[in-house]
């Protein structure tokens, strides 16, 4: 066996650490999905200001 446990045989603080671990990465991936700039935003063309600015 590779010393890994599955299923009912695992202490409960193990069972916490994986709900945690479980927890964490539910708000990372929430937090990264509410960051996130739509794809339609990041090709749109703006204008250079610093063109206008020297005409």
């Amino acid at each position: 066996m590779d010393g890994t446990q599955a299923g009912p045989e695992r202490s409960r603080g193990e069972q916490i650490e994986a709900a945690e671990r479980e927890a964490a990465k539910l708000r990372l991936l929430a937090q990264a999905e509410a960051d996130r700039i739509p794809v339609e935003e990041t090709t749109r063309a703006v204008p250079e200001r610093r063109w206008r600015h020297e005409q």
